[in-house]
C-alpha cells in the first residue's frame, strides 16, 4: 500500500505539471498564429466617380465614401445599401486631400479657389426597441463656407488640429503657405474664438508631392515623389533636417502610423519604410528623420491603410495582391492575392476586423480579416527594438500607459535579467552562510546543540514570504538607506572580527579555553557578532560626516556616477537571503550528516585532521546534497514573488549596480496578470513569460539532477 501511494503521488505530480504545460503551451499558441482574410459580400457603387477617401465605423457596419466631386456617401459595409448621401458645400474644384489620421475621422479639401473645407464624419449609436441603430453624421467644425488659406489652387494640403489650435498647410504655385488659428475660450459663455495667424515658410527645393503634419503641430514633412524630403520645424519655420527616404524607386503613398509619430514611406518597387524624429549625437543633438525598418510587400503599393488603435498597416497592390504588416514585430502576418484589378481605395475597420477595398471600375469587395495578435515576435521579446520617441534602440518592458496612442513594449529581456540579478544576489549571501552554517552544524556542532539549532533554522522557512517582503521594504530599505557606511562595514568588519576573536580565543590558556566544552563554541560568537553590527551602526553617523560630507548617497551618484534607489538588489539580496538559507541548509546540513562516519572515523585513524576529513572525504560524499540544495535554493529564488514584488521597486531595467531595483517573471505576473483583459495580447504575453520561467526552472533543475547523478557515481564508491 505505501508503495502504492508513494508511486501514484509521484504520478500524480509529473501528471499535474504535465498538464501545467499543456494548459500554458493552449494560452500562448494564439500568440504566434498567422492572419487569415475570408472574402464576404461584392458589391457597385452608384457613382462612378474616383474615391478621395473610404472609411468605416466602429462595427464595421456603416462605410463612408468621399468622391473627387464633393459627394459624401454613408451606404452599409455589407450591402452597399445608401444610408444617407450629401453633397459637400464646395465654393470651388476639388484640387487636393488631406486626412489627419484615420483615428480622428478628420478630413480636409483643398479647392482651387484656394479655400479648405474641414469636416468629420461621426456617428451615433441608439437602441430603439433594443436594437442598435447606427445614425452617420456629416459635421463641420470649421463651417461650411471654409477657411481662406491662399489666393490660389490648393494643389496640395496637410491640416492637424488641436485643443490649442488649428495648423492648415497648402502648396499654392510651387511655395508652401500656412495658417495657424489659435482658439481662444470665453470664460463665461465657454464660446471658443478663433484667432487666425499667417506663418512664413521656408521656400522649398523640391517639389512637395506629399505633406503630413505631426500631432504636436510641431513638426511638417515635405516629400517629393523622387525620394526627397524636408523636415521642417513649424515652431522655428526653419528647415532642420533634408535627406532621402528612396534613391531607386518613386514613391507611391505617405502616411502616418497609429500616433503621428512614426511616418510610412511606400515605393513602387514594393518597399514600405518606417521613419521618425531622432535627436542624436551624430547630428550634434539635432533632430532629424530616421530610418527605422523596413517591409517589402508583394507588388508596388495601390493603397496603404494603417490600424486606428494599433502599430499595424495594410498595403495592397493595383493587382490585388494583400500584405498585411505590423511594424514593431517587424511581421508580415499575411500575404495573399485577392484576384482584383486596379484598386483604387482600401479602408480599414477600427477594430481592424474588416477590410473595404474599391476597384477603379467602382466595385466593391468586403473582406473579414483575423488579426489578434499581431504584436508579439522573437525579436520584441528578446532583442532590442527601437521604439518611438527613443534615441536608439533598446530593451523596454511597457505593457500599458494612459495614452490610447501608446504602443505596447514586451521584451522580457529586462524581466529575465531583473529575475536572474535577483537570484544571484539572494545566492551570493544566501549560499556561502547556508553551506558553512551546514557544514559546522553537522560535522563540528555537539549533538545537543545541533538538536537545538538545526529545527530553529528550519522554523525560518515557514515565515511566510510576504512578511519577510513587508519588512524589507518597509524598514530594512530605510536602513540601509540611512545607513550606508553601517553596511558595509558589517560586510567588511564582521568577517576581520570573528577572525581576531578566533585567534584571541587560540591564544588564552588552556584551563580557560576547554571550560567550553568542544562543539558549543558558535554560543561565544553571538554576543560579538551584535557588538560588531551595533558598533558599525553607532559609527555609521560619524563616518558619513567625515568621508562622504554627511551623505554617502549623493556620494556614490556624484562622485562614481553609481545611481542609488532605495528599494534595491542589495535590500533584495538580504531579505530573499534569509528565505533561502532555511532551504539550502536544510537539505545540504542533511547531506552532510548522513555521510556514513565510518568515512571520517577511518581518515582521521589514518592521521588526517577533521579539517582534512571534511576537505577530503566528507565534502566529495555529501556533494550530490550539497549541489541539490543550492539548485533547490537557486529554483526558490527565481520563482520567488513577494519579496522582490515590495523591495525592489519593480523598475524592469536592465543594470547590474546592486543599487537599482529590478523586476522579474514572476513578480511581473503577480503585478499585471489580475489588470488585464481576458485573451488579448499582454494577457498571453504574461501567460509567455510563466511558460518562459517554467522551462528555466526545468532547464535548471534537469542540469542539476544530472550533475547531480554524475557526483553520486563518481562519489558513490566511498
Amino acid at each position: 500500500m505505501t508503495t502504492a501511494t508513494i508511486t501514484g503521488g509521484g504520478v500524480g505530480v509529473l501528471l499535474s505539471i504535465l498538464l501545467i504545460f499543456f494548459y500554458l503551451l493552449y494560452e500562448i499558441m494564439p500568440l504566434f498564429k498567422s492572419a487569415d482574410i475570408e472574402a464576404q459580400q461584392s458589391y457597385s457603387v452608384a457613382t462612378n466617380t474616383a474615391a478621395l477617401y473610404l472609411a468605416m465605423e466602429e462595427q464595421a457596419e456603416i462605410a463612408f465614401r468621399l468622391t473627387a466631386t464633393g459627394e459624401a456617401v454613408f451606404f452599409r459595409a455589407d450591402s452597399g445599401e445608401v444610408v444617407s448621401q450629401r453633397a459637400l458645400p464646395i465654393s470651388a474644384p476639388i484640387s487636393s486631400f488631406a486626412l489627419e489620421s484615420e483615428e480622428s475621422r478628420v478630413f480636409a479639401l483643398g479647392m482651387e479657389d484656394g479655400r479648405a473645407l474641414i469636416g468629420k464624419h461621426d456617428y451615433r449609436v441608439s437602441y430603439p426597441d433594443d436594437q442598435r441603430l447606427i445614425s452617420p453624421i456629416l459635421r463641420f467644425p470649421y463651417g461650411e463656407a471654409g477657411l481662406q488659406i491662399s489666393d490660389g489652387s490648393l494643389t496640395r494640403l496637410a491640416m492637424r488640429d488641436s485643443e490649442e489650435a488649428l495648423v492648415v498647410v497648402g502648396v499654392t504655385k510651387g511655395h508652401l503657405v500656412g495658417r495657424r488659428w489659435t482658439k481662444e475660450e470665453d470664460f463665461l459663455s465657454e464660446e471658443i474664438t478663433l484667432v487666425e495667424e499667417e506663418f512664413s515658410l521656408p521656400t522649398l527645393d523640391i517639389a512637395a508631392d506629399f505633406l503630413l503634419i505631426g500631432p504636436q503641430q510641431q513638426w511638417l514633412y515635405v516629400l517629393s515623389k523622387q525620394g526627397d524630403y524636408r523636415l521642417i520645424s513649424l515652431r522655428e519655420l526653419t528647415i532642420v533636417d533634408r535627406g532621402e527616404v528612396s534613391d531607386v524607386a518613386a514613391l507611391s503613398d505617405v502616411r502616418f502610423l497609429l500616433g503621428g509619430i512614426s511616418l510610412l514611406t511606400a515605393t513602387d518597387d514594393g518597399k514600405i519604410s518606417q521613419w521618425f524624429v531622432v535627436r542624436d549625437s551624430e547630428r550634434g543633438g539635432k533632430y532629424g528623420l530616421q530610418f527605422i525598418r523596413g517591409f517589402q510587400a508583394a507588388g508596388p503599393t495601390a493603397a496603404l491603410v494603417t490600424e486606428h488603435r494599433r502599430k499595424g498597416f495594410v498595403s495592397i497592390a493595383n493587382t490585388g495582391e494583400l500584405d498585411v504588416f505590423y511594424s514593431t514585430s517587424q511581421r508580415r502576418l499575411l500575404s495573399r492575392d485577392l484576384d482584383l484589378e486596379n484598386v483604387a481605395a482600401m479602408a480599414i475597420s477600427p477594430r481592424a476586423d474588416r477590410l473595404l477595398v474599391e476597384s477603379a471600375a467602382g466595385q466593391l469587395q468586403s473582406y473579414h480579416l483575423e488579426n489578434e495578435h499581431p504584436e508579439v515576435s522573437w525579436s520584441v521579446l528578446w532583442s532590442k527594438v527601437w521604439y518611438e520617441s527613443y534615441p536608439e534602440p533598446d530593451y523596454v518592458w511597457q505593457s500599458s500607459a494612459a495614452d490610447n496612442d501608446f504602443e505596447p513594449k514586451y521584451s522580457f529581456a529586462p524581466l529575465a535579467f531583473g529575475t536572474l540579478k535577483a537570484a544571484f544576489y539572494a545566492m551570493l549571501i544566501a549560499a556561502p552562510l547556508a553551506i558553512c552554517g551546514a557544514i559546522y552544524t553537522a560535522y563540528f556542532m555537539a549533538p545537543s546543540l545541533r538538536r537545538k539549532v538545526k529545527p530553529l533554522i528550519e522554523l525560518m522557512e515557514a515565515l511566510p514570504t510576504v512578511i519577510l517582503g513587508f519588512l524589507a521594504g518597509l524598514w530594512l530599505a530605510p536602513f540601509i538607506e540611512r545607513n550606508l557606511p553601517a553596511v558595509f562595514g558589517v560586510f567588511i568588519v564582521l568577517p576581520l572580527g570573528v577572525l581576531a576573536f578566533a585567534w584571541l580565543w587560540s591564544r588564552l590558556p588552556a584551563t580557560l579555553s576547554r571550560r567550553i566544552p568542544e562543539g558549543w563554541h558558535p554560543l561565544l560568537l553571538v554576543p560579538v557578532v551584535i557588538f560588531i553590527v551595533l558598533g558599525c551602526v553607532e559609527l555609521s553617523a560619524p563616518l558619513e560626516r567625515a568621508f562622504f560630507n554627511g551623505d554617502m548617497r549623493a556620494w556614490l551618484t556624484n562622485d562614481l556616477g553609481i545611481s542609488f534607489d532605495q528599494r534595491n538588489a542589495l535590500v533584495v539580496g538580504i531579505a530573499m537571503g534569509f528565505a533561502v538559507i532555511p532551504t539550502i541548509f536544510s537539505i545540504a546540513e542533511d547531506a552532510i550528516f548522513s555521510v556514513p562516519k565510518h568515512l571520517s572515523y577511518g581518515s582521521l585513524a589514518l592521521g588526517a585532521t577533521p579539517w582534512q576529513s571534511l576537505v577530503g572525504v566528507v565534502m566529495p560524499t555529501a556533494s550530490p546534497g550539497i549541489f541539490s540544495a543550492l539548485m533547490i535554493g537557486m529554483g526558490r529564488a527565481v520563482g520567488e514573488t513577494m519579496i522582490v514584488l515590495m523591495a525592489t521597486g519593480n523598475t524592469p531595467i536592465m543594470d547590474a549596480n546592486i543599487f537599482e531595483g529590478m523586476r522579474t517573471l514572476a513578480a511581473n505576473i503577480a503585478v499585471e496578470i489580475g489588470e488585464t483583459e481576458v485573451d488579448s495580447s499582454h494577457y498571453r504575453v504574461l501567460f509567455l513569460a510563466a511558460f518562459v520561467l517554467f522551462m528555466f526552472t526545468f532547464v535548471v533543475n534537469t542540469i542539476a539532477e544530472t550533475v547531480r547523478q554524475r557526483l553520486r557515481q563518481r562519489y558513490g564508491n566511498l
